[in-house]
């Protein structure tokens, strides 16, 4: 256990900085060790910001011998220190690449470099494909020993693109043409990895490499990249003074991959700047989160609520191309959904129950999808200061009122030309996602696709059970009585809150709020 306190490793990715600077640093080298001694060929796919590069860069050291940094770590005494493997890394973790010929020049000046660097003194083949495949072979002959492959942020280039199909499509096609080397150099390798955000198909990036063991969900391996419970606990004990753990969990844990056995993790980036500045903030959201993230969830007109509970076969999961990208798999594979759990109705075809990981992620992304719903930033200020002080005080009148301007205020516009606004869930959606942006304890009962949303507001000790009902034009006084007939306020009593069980109808045809019924119930 670390007691005493050392340097925050922000930002820092090289292995050997970390190590010997006196950074802390969370060993992760028993998961590097089974990834060594069980296969060869490997591709993981975490979010951008949760240690993929580090991870390479720790793999690079070992291959290379670099003994005296892992003094005290798992792996020490199970290596062969002898044995030392020439590595290539190859990364795209910098800079945006937005034509073939800037990837192909990204591509030669770092497969030059390593020339350089392994002593390979030939003149290169004119054709990327034939240069990285000339590397390999005689980089095996020079160093009398196999060489070691790393690839970080494979598929940036392709993601920076997405929302200019044309464009990605040929960024594609140029980093095929560098990863089907890898196919046919396999006597001349010990080891490949593959790092990135997405899992493109196999067909469209990999062109035959069908011995590419994807770990992403390998449940022993969930934890390879982030901070685990007992990480925080042991490792950053000395930080956790005068922060509340709960809230750290809360805020930041959440990310599952794997089996539901398979211990969730922290977002690394997030923990790292909160030990910093010793504030909760939106830290990896407002740093990692693609602008076509937003643009894409626009134009398929996605049901907010619904991302508190969706469901996915594994095989969506991982159908990610330019051409084809499924929104769960969009979410996923980004770090806005993760798996909450696993059903297996029919034996060996598992169904992933996905959802927020936690609250910073619930919270910013349904801030982000506010304008798309119609809420300017201003109205977004202005509700940001009135709506907790309503709730906190228990204001019904004044929270209908709310309420009321919130949807009368949405532009004629905004119906007019929002691809949202065609489909039958987007009041549902104003009317949680305007909740959550505020990081509001907000529980979504059923996320339906069908404009239905019984939803539960926990703050300042009152719950604001809420059912919520598209009519045509006047009120029909059914969704308060639902709340009652069906029972909803039953699992909350006897938990001395106050409860406010609140029907709302609003009208299709009037585009605003024209029913409000409310009982209270003591706690």
């Amino acid at each position: 256990m670390t007691r005493t306190r050392k340097k925050l490793p922000i930002g820092i990715q090289t292995f050997a900085d970390i190590i010997e600077g006196g950074y802390y640093y969370v060993d992760k080298t028993s998961h590097i060790h089974r990834l060594v001694e069980e296969g060869k060929y490997y591709f993981l796919s975490r979010p951008r910001r949760f240690g993929k590069s580090l991870l390479v860069d720790t793999l690079r050291c070992l291959f290379e011998g670099r003994e005296a940094l892992f003094e005290g770590l798992y792996i020490h005494d199970k290596w062969d220190w002898q044995a030392r493997h020439p590595v290539i890394r190859i990364s795209f973790a910098d800079g945006v690449i937005s034509s073939r010929e800037a990837l192909d020049a990204h591509i030669r000046h770092q497969l030059r470099a390593h020339r350089e660097r392994l002593d390979i003194d030939r003149e290169p083949p004119p054709l990327i494909s034939s240069e990285f495949s000339e590397l390999i072979r005689l980089t095996h002959e020079q160093h009398g020993q196999r060489v070691v492959i790393l690839v970080d942020e494979y598929d940036k280039p392709i993601l920076d693109n997405l929302l200019t199909p044309e464009r990605a499509r040929e960024l594609r096609e140029g980093l095929k043409n560098l990863y089907s080397v890898l196919k046919d150099a396999d006597p001349h390798l010990a080891f490949v990895l593959l790092t990135g955000v997405s899992k493109f198909s196999k067909v469209s990036l990999f062109s035959g490499l069908n011995n590419l063991n994807d770990i992403t969900l390998d449940p022993p391996l969930a934890t390879i990249c982030g901070y685990t419970d007992e990480d925080i606990d042991s490792v950053f004990a000395p930080e956790l003074q005068a922060l509340d753990r709960n809230e750290i969990r809360a805020w930041y844990n959440g990310y599952r991959w794997g089996g539901q056995e398979a211990p969730s993790v922290y977002n690394p980036f997030d923990v790292l700047l909160l030990f910093q500045k010793r504030l909760f903030g939106a830290y990896w959201f407002e740093s990692a989160t693609p602008t076509f993230l937003v643009e894409v969830l626009k134009q398929r007109g996605v049901f907010t609520p619904a991302l508190t509970a969706w469901h996915s076969r594994p095989a969506l999961l991982s159908r990610f191309d330019v051409d084809d990208i499924a929104t769960e798999a969009l979410l996923f594979q980004t770090g806005y959904l993760t798996i909450k759990a696993i059903r297996e109705e029919i034996p060996n075809r598992p169904i992933y129950a996905l959802g927020f990981p936690n609250q910073e992620v619930e919270a910013s992304l349904n801030e982000a999808l506010l304008p798309v719903l119609g809420i300017n930033n201003d109205s977004l200020d202005e509700l940001m200061v009135r709506l907790p002080r309503l709730l906190k005080t228990a204001d019904l009148p004044g929270l209908e009122t709310h309420l009321r301007a919130l949807f009368a205020g949405l532009p004629h516009d905004w119906y007019r030309n929002n691809p949202i606004a065609r489909y039958e869930g987007h009041y549902a959606s104003v009317f949680y996602s305007h909740f959550a942006a505020l990081g509001l304890r907000v529980t979504v009962e059923d996320a339906s696709h069908h404009g239905k949303v019984d939803m539960t507001v926990d703050f300042a000790g009152h719950l604001y059970l809420f059912e919520f009902k598209v009519v045509e034009q006047l009120p029909e006084s059914r969704a308060l009585q639902q709340i009652k007939d069906k029972g909803y306020a039953d699992k909350y009593r006897g938990q001395g809150k106050v409860m406010h069980l609140i029907g709302v109808e609003f009208s299709s045809d009037k585009r605003q709020i024209v029913g409000f019924e409310v009982e209270t119930e003591a706690g």
